[in-house]
């Protein structure tokens, strides 16, 4: 993604709550990913949640980067991680990555805004930016995000179970939603014949927690294989050269055996 791109997207995002970057994602990428979370589900016996919010015939896998190297290309992805660093900055962090592929039957889920559960005041400057990965088309049959438009803007969170009209996010098949965190939002019904897959590859700011504890979910050798930037995107750097320090030294340094230099940011004053 060049430059101009990414800053049309997010100033999508800043006045919409919402982007959709098309034609995102390599089809030899999408076919690997396809495949790759196939096996897992037979692999690891997942099953649906069968909970309101995560679904009745929704399969979920969590921690999807303790489990294979195909998932480590999605977070550092250069066509949505600088989009994701506009709406934030660059000393973001994964929060987590999953994947979430909506069965025949599905009901739609609840709305809501994924930093809803943070006792912060809103409307405020994003500190989530969430993306949906399309590995198959999404339709408004299928189970398509369903998305209210500047609600990013609003004072308040929505009311859990409450009925809001939205729209669908329809999008070909290898495009990405990016959406603000305080954007109202949901899983739609799938009404089709057949699965609905994305991955959602979420990110927080770097001054608050992540949803999946990436420094505890991954082995650190599966840690020391990663690019640094993705190493950094998990938690093992610091932010602003201060927030995460080990005794004035990154996690990386510590623990995975990284050479580069660090100061902080009082050396740095």
């Amino acid at each position: 993604m060049n430059e101009q791109d990414a800053k049309q997207h997010i100033a999508a995002v800043a006045e919409r709550g919402y982007t959709i970057v098309e034609n995102a994602i390599e089809p030899g990428l999408i076919d690997e990913l396809n495949d790759t979370l196939l096996k897992l589900e037979r692999d690891l016996k997942i099953v649906p949640a069968k909970n309101g919010f995560e679904g009745h015939h929704t399969v979920r896998i969590y921690n999807l980067l303790a489990h294979g190297d195909v998932f480590a290309r999605i977070p550092v992805h250069a066509n949505v991680l600088p989009v994701v660093e506009g709406v934030l900055d660059k000393g973001c962090l994964i929060s987590s990555l999953s994947s979430i592929s909506i069965d025949p039957g599905e009901i739609a889920q609840p709305i809501h805004a994924d930093d809803q559960v943070m006792p912060v005041a809103k409307p405020h400057a994003p500190f989530v930016c969430n993306s949906m990965w399309a590995l198959t088309d999404f339709t408004e049959e299928n189970g398509a995000t369903r998305i209210i438009p500047g609600t990013h803007k609003a004072d308040t969170s929505p009311n859990y179970g409450q009925h809001y009209d939205s729209i669908p996010a329809e999008m070909k098949k290898g495009s990405v939603l990016i959406w603000h965190g305080s954007l109202w939002h949901g899983g739609g019904a799938n009404k089709s014949k057949a699965r609905r897959v994305g991955i959602a590859m979420n990110y927080c700011a770097g001054y608050i927690r992540q949803q999946e504890n990436q420094q505890l979910g991954l082995p650190l050798e599966t840690l020391r294989n990663f690019e640094p930037r993705l190493q950094e995107l998990c938690g093992f750097g610091t932010y602003m050269n201060l927030i995460g320090h080990i005794d004035k030294k990154t996690p990386a340094q510590r623990l995975l055996g990284e050479t580069r230099d660090f100061k902080s940011i009082w050396d740095l004053a």
